[in-house]
């Protein structure tokens, strides 16, 4: 699902006009980059729980040279799904 149907899915289960549920959902992505920027974890739940982590620097090989270069340290998202979620995919 892309981002135009997923707003098409908004608008049509929470009845609102298509630009309605653009504008709610860009402004739902813009509070959880917001608050992950921040550092702040983003919970739902149900759902599931956003949130930074980081990744220690580490020595790597690059594939086409087997030459070894070092990967710096870096910030990455993750998502933990909740238990609803879970149990909705089994």
């Amino acid at each position: 699902m892309n981002k135009t149907e997923l707003v098409n899915a908004i608008a049509e289960d929470a009845k609102l006009s298509k630009v309605d549920a653009k504008a709610a959902l860009d402004a739902t992505l813009k509070a959880i980059s917001n608050a992950l920027a921040n550092n702040d974890k983003v919970a739902l739940v149900g759902f599931g729980t956003f949130a930074v982590s980081e990744k220690a620097a580490r020595t790597g090989i690059n594939p086409s040279t087997k030459e070894k270069i070092q990967i710096p340290a870096k910030k990455v998202v993750k998502f933990k799904p909740g238990t609803e979620l879970s149990d909705l995919i089994k």
